[in-house]
């Protein structure tokens, strides 16, 4: 059993709207997370915050999500981090849900490989989606909620996997973001692109 947890409780305050519920491949930015997490997961939380309604309305039609609503938003991107591992009891994929051209293969070869903490790395680069082990839940979940989860990563002994999959570095934080990977057909993505 694995489970995913996507976090999408941010403003987009350099987007200035909603990211999460913008087109790309015909669906809001957050489905295309969640139809390649989906493949390997029984159960997906994604975290929302700022644009609960919103969000909560795009995903509501796949059953194995199950949305969680970070009221600590306000407080950074780790608070979204424990509020959807709280109810976990699985190793989990974890990812940002502006990350919408990850390939499936990528949560494959995560899963295919060993280590308690396991991230993608595309030529060198360290990506999403994160996969980390049940046993690091209740710690992380004691990590304060001014850290992240760099500090909390570095703490362990972390599994690099390389992937061929350009898709784990690409996220969407402006309309410049946005319209890049309009550009990209998924998985055909060129050299050029980031």
């Amino acid at each position: 059993m694995i489970d995913g947890v996507i976090l999408a409780g941010g403003y987009s305050s350099r987007l200035k709207k909603n990211k999460m519920t913008l087109i790309f491949n015909d669906l809001p930015i957050i489905c295309n997370v969640i139809e390649a997490m989906k493949q390997y997961c029984d159960k997906i939380i994604v975290v929302t915050g700022h644009y609960h309604d919103e969000i909560e309305r795009v995903v509501k039609k796949y059953e194995v999500v199950n949305v969680v609503r970070n009221t600590n938003y306000n407080l950074g991107m780790f608070s979204s981090v424990k509020a959807g591992v709280k109810d976990i009891n699985n190793d989990f994929f974890l990812t940002p849900g502006d990350y919408p051209l990850i390939k499936a293969s990528t949560y494959k070869k995560l899963l295919d490989s060993k280590g308690m903490i396991r991230v993608p790395i595309y030529n060198g680069r360290k990506g999403h989606p994160i996969l980390i082990s049940k046993e690091l839940i209740d710690p992380l979940l004691k990590e304060p909620v001014e850290s992240n989860l760099k500090v909390f990563r570095d703490r362990y002994k972390v599994n690099y996997i390389e992937v061929d999959d350009k898709g784990v570095l690409i996220d969407v934080d402006t309309m410049e973001d946005y319209l890049t990977i309009k550009g990209i057909k998924k998985g055909m993505i060129s050299s050029g692109d980031i």
